[in-house]
Order: C-alpha cells, then structure tokens, then sequence
C-alpha cells in the first residue's frame, strides 16, 4: 500500500511505502503535507503504545524498590545494607543498558524492538515471583534476581530514540515530554499498586507483584506488533555521540543529570525502604508520592525554563534540593515523620524540575558553543542528541549511587544523617558549577540564557 502526498520544497512528493512487518519508507515529518494527512496519526499512534510500554519498563525497574521492605515479613532476613543493595542494583543495570537500547531500535526497527523488550520484561517479573516463595536463596542469587529488573530501565533509551524519529522538530520536544513523563510515572504507579496488590484478601502474597505484570507486558508486546511501525530511515548517527564526546559540556551536563534525575531514581529506589526502617509505625506504602509528584513536577521544569532559561531554573532546583535534604535531617534528629516526609516530597518536587530544566538546557547549550547568538543548527543539534544519550546514561548511575550512600552512611554511623550532608554539599557544588559555566556574567554562555 502506498500513500502519497502532495509537492514539498520544490521536490517530488513524498511517499509512504508500507512493506511486511510494517515497515515505513519514505517517512518526512518534515513534509507538511505528509505530516498533516497520514504523518500525525501516525506517530500519535506510535506515541501511545510507546507511553504504555515505557510505562511498564519503569515499573518493573522500580519494582524491586517496593518489594524488598516486605521481604522479612516471608522469612527473609537481610540486613538494612542488603535491602540497600536490592534496591539499587536494579538501577545500576539499567543506567549500563540505555547506551545499548538507544541503539537497538536503528538495528531492529522501533516496533520490533519495543516487542522485543516489552517480552523481555517478563523474564524479571516472572523470576521475582519465584524468588519470593524461596527465603533459602543466598544473597547473591537474590541481587542476580534484582538485576534482571534493570531491562526496565534500559527502555527509555529505545523509547525516546524511536519517538524521536517520529515527530517534525517543531512537536517532538512535547512528543518526548509526554513519553518521559509516562515512564517516570510508572514508578510511582507500581509504589502504588504493589501494596494494594500483595495484601488482597488473606496473607501476603508476594509473587502477585511479579505476576501483576505478566499480561500486561504480554499486552504491551501484542499491541506494539499490532499497531506500531519501523521507519527504515531511522538510522543510528555515531557522530552524534561522538562530537558529544570530544565537548566539555556534554560531561558538565551529565554531571549535573545525575543530581536531578539521579536523585529522582535513587530517592525512589530508597524511599520505600527508608520509611519502613526509619518510621515502622507508618504505613510506607505512603512511598509512592514521592515519585509522583516528583514525575508530575518534571513538565514545569521545561515550562518554566522556555521562560526564564534552564541555567537559573537548575541553580534554583539545586538549592531547594539541598533545603529539602537539610530539612530531612531535621526531622530525624527531632523524629519527626512529618517533617521528614514532607522534606523529601519537597526534594522530590525539584528533582523533577531539575530534569525538566536541563533537558531544556542542552540544546541551547550545544545552540550557543557551536554559533553563539545562532539559532541550533544540523552540527550543533547532532552533538546535542548524543548529549541527551550519555546525559540519560550517566544520570542514571545515580540510582545505584544514592541507595549505597544510605546503606554505607547507615553501616557506618547508624543512620543516614551523613549521606544526607554529603548530598547537601554535592548539591551545592552542582549549583557553583551551573553558576560558574552558564551563569557568572563573565561565563561565554551566560548572554544566551541557556
């Protein structure tokens, strides 16, 4: 079947060839003639299944995080340190497949790929399950089990290099807001179910928190070879990681993600388990708001950033993260669960607004280094591309990072006052550092309003 529209450009007209396995030739977002008859409900479309999917990748990456406080409750019996290493080993897997994902969909096709790791997904769900009913299992074998729920992780990068494909320039950065936020949101969706899930009826069944996402992935894969498409012209563009590479920003900006969204992933690994060590008296399936809101809060980063530039609304989301982690120091010297769950819903917030804000930075960044006062063009919006990879990557890492800052901070001193002052003084310094580079009058790129 071959759909054609109308003269673009002075060039001949576009067309779209559909070959087996739904494949797309001759995609053109570009062609507003395409765009506007078949192109848009299209890549909607598309769209929607890849939010789905992304969705359920988060989940499952995050699941692990609202498990592992109820293992002692069916005859586990791990050490505050060993909760700790469940929870962020799932992370750390995850941050070392995006690189990888991210090339997987020009290898495979988009459709195919999501699939491919939508299948995936049920080799973690499905292993927890299992692993839950056997407390016999040595630690070891239990962290390899955790592991497995990282392939979540790694599907944000295969799904933001597919969508991105999809849409024209104008529309792809709301295109790819919408697919972030939909993954993010999952996190705090399966903080929410989980408990709900586990404690219906009478005792604790844990391995519902694996099997709750069997059909759902199975439905994940089943509407992604229904409805979704492979674009033959997305291609991978190793230029585009290595003119990042060889440019200073690239790591200043990836430095910096891991402060925003690496406290995203890390605080909502922890949370769960923080709660129900530090507050036993509380319900912590109260854990999930934190991932909510700050999912919610991400959207207004990029808002507010197209306004008053993503540099100061990055310094301002580092210095309310610090006030956040002070204020949850506080409430544990003077116990206060308020206090405490109020600070880190209020870190959680600006952790969002943080990765809102320095999404939007990048491609002025890269904008402003290649041609200052220029608008972005082909060399500098290749660079950024590949920034917007690695900075994803490398952020990520902060999810490993943060739970074993709490469970060394917990060895060693009893409690996670001190890592909460070393996250206080690294925040600080991230917020020097975006002072220094993008900020300080003097700075090459502070006229920009990067």
């Amino acid at each position: 079947m071959t759909t054609t529209a109308s003269q673009h450009s002075g060039v001949s007209s576009a067309e779209l060839t559909h070959r087996p396995g739904r494949w797309i030739d001759g995609w053109d977002p570009e062609n507003p003639d395409q765009w506007t008859s078949v192109g848009r409900p299209t890549a909607r479309r598309n769209l929607g299944w890849s939010i789905f999917a992304e969705f359920l990748g988060f989940a499952v990456w995050a699941l692990w995080s609202i498990v592992v406080p109820q293992l002692n409750g069916v005859g586990f019996t791990l050490t505050v340190d060993q909760m700790f290493w469940l929870v962020s080993t799932p992370a750390l897997v995850g941050a070392t497949l995006r690189i990888p994902y991210t090339f997987a969909v020009p290898a495979f096709g988009g459709r195919n790929w999501t699939i491919v790791s939508a299948l995936l997904l049920l080799l973690p769900t499905s292993a927890l399950a299992w692993a839950v009913h056997h407390p016999e299992l040595p630690f070891e074998a239990l962290v390899l089990v955790a592991a497995l729920a990282g392939v979540g992780g790694g599907n944000f990068a295969s799904s933001m290099a597919n969508i991105s494909f999809f849409y024209p320039a104008r529309e792809k950065g709301a295109a790819l807001g919408l697919n972030a936020a939909g993954g993010n949101i999952g996190t705090a969706a399966v903080q929410f179910a989980v408990p709900v899930v586990i404690t219906l009826g009478a005792g604790l069944a844990l391995d519902r928190a694996g099997l709750m996402f069997v059909p759902l992935a199975l439905i994940a894969a089943l509407g992604a070879w229904r409805f979704m498409d492979n674009l033959s012209n997305a291609k991978s563009d190793p230029r585009a990681y290595a003119a990042a590479l060889r440019e200073p920003h690239t790591w200043i900006l990836a430095f910096i993600y891991v402060g925003t969204f690496g406290s995203f992933i890390g605080y909502s690994a922890a949370f769960p388990t923080l709660l129900k060590s530090l507050f036993p008296d509380v319900t912590f399936s109260l854990a999930f708001m934190g991932a909510l809101v700050g999912s919610l809060s991400r959207p207004y980063g990029g808002y507010l950033s197209d306004r008053l530039g993503g540099a100061l609304v990055t310094l301002v989301a580092f210095a309310a993260m610090a006030v956040g982690a002070v204020g949850a120091i506080l409430g544990l010297q003077q116990k206060s669960f308020a206090l405490f769950f109020l600070s880190f819903l209020w870190l959680f917030v600006f952790t969002g607004i943080g990765n809102g804000s320095i999404y939007r930075m990048i491609p002025a960044v890269f904008a402003g280094v290649a041609t200052p006062g220029a608008t972005l063009g082909v060399a500098s919006g290749r660079a950024a591309a590949g920034c917007i990879g690695i900075a994803g990557a490398v952020g990520a890492f902060g999810g490993f990072l943060i739970p074993r800052g709490f469970a060394m901070s917990t060895t060693m001193t009893g409690n996670i006052q001190a890592a909460l002052w070393v996250l206080v003084g690294t925040y600080a310094g991230m917020l020097a550092l975006t002072w220094a580079v993008y900020l300080r009058p003097s700075a090459k790129l502070a006229a920009l309003r990067v």
